[in-house]
């Protein structure tokens, strides 16, 4: 097996450095979960009040969801708290659990990912491997994410694999099915309880409209470009500084599309157990040492998208 090649942090930083950018807070971890919920809340709260505001409400709940699902991930390499149990409760029950993500699961699968980036026994390979494709082929993907299909798709999987139904009896299917009910019973548990506050507050419509809609929908879409944006047509597989990509976002990009520093990808994968919050420090450190002009870096999803999608149309992909 092919291992991803490391970077040792002290090739890149002093030590002053390392210590600064590297350093855990408990107080901003659990301020992010925080912020996270705080920001749905009160876009809830705009779209109740002027529901024409919906139209806007959607697309900020639908990122700040993907944003826990980032937290989560974040948990996953001991991110939100230095109290394992903390970090586990924060992780699982505020951030993934309500978005159909379980930590325990996820965790195994993901350092995988860390370990075989862009190699062929990375889990995530199939995610970036079919890049790139036409422009008819993307936007078809994106229709079936805003029209909620590829949420249906992945929640009845999910349910049917907690269920046993449809598994092939091969190798896995008991831990495929455990992790699948892992996910689902605390996602039916958090999705319950939030169902119940929206209820007794009158705004039971709210849970419909202003959870699940965002969730099956914009949160679909956004997931589907921070995919591609982190590792789809990448320059060198096997280069630890260009086989993930970091992507430069604008204001309205980290509003819409990539909350918490997720676009910075490329040096989340050179050095995978810094902190979210500490990402954008890392980057300008690494910039101001000239390092940046040898990682794969971006400017803008769109830029991104276009490479993604400059297979001619009619062309094999």
């Amino acid at each position: 097996m092919a291992i991803a090649q490391r970077i040792r942090p002290l090739d890149l930083f002093t030590q002053s450095e390392w210590s600064t950018i590297s350093k855990r807070s408990n107080i901003i971890g659990v301020a992010i979960i925080i912020h996270a919920w705080g920001t749905i809340a009160l876009a809830m709260a705009a779209a109740i009040w002027q529901p024409w505001l919906i139209i806007i409400a959607v697309p900020v709940i639908g990122a700040r969801q993907l944003g826990l699902t980032i937290l989560m991930h974040d948990a996953t390499h001991g991110g939100l708290h230095t109290n394992q149990r903390i970090n586990y409760i924060l992780g699982h029950w505020f951030s993934g659990a309500p978005l159909g993500g379980s930590l325990k699961s996820y965790r195994d699968y993901h350092l995988k990912h860390h370990k075989y980036a862009q190699q062929e026994e990375d889990p995530d390979l199939i995610l970036s491997a079919p890049f790139p494709i036409t422009r008819t082929s993307l936007r078809r993907k994106i229709i079936r994410d805003l029209t909620g299909q590829t949420f249906y798709k992945q929640r009845m999987n999910q349910f049917a694999n907690a269920l046993g139904v449809g598994i092939r009896n091969t190798k896995g299917t008991e831990n495929r099915s455990q992790n699948a009910r892992d996910a689902v019973v605390p996602f039916l548990i958090t999705n319950a309880i939030i169902l119940i506050v929206l209820t007794l507050l009158g705004y039971w419509w709210a849970f419909f409209v202003l959870w699940l809609l965002p969730m099956a929908t914009w949160m679909q879409m956004i997931t589907r470009l921070r995919n591609i944006a982190e590792h789809a047509v990448v320059p060198d597989h096997d280069d630890p500084m260009r086989h993930a990509r970091t992507t430069r976002a604008n204001l309205l990009e980290r509003i819409f599309i990539a909350p918490y520093w997720v676009n910075y990808h490329c040096e989340h994968h050179m050095i995978m157990h810094l902190p979210c919050y500490r990402l954008p420090a890392a980057h300008r450190l690494l910039t101001q040492k000239g390092v940046t002009a040898r990682m794969e870096v971006q400017k803008g999803y769109f830029g991104v998208l276009k490479s993604a999608a400059s297979i001619p149309e009619g062309q094999p992909v």
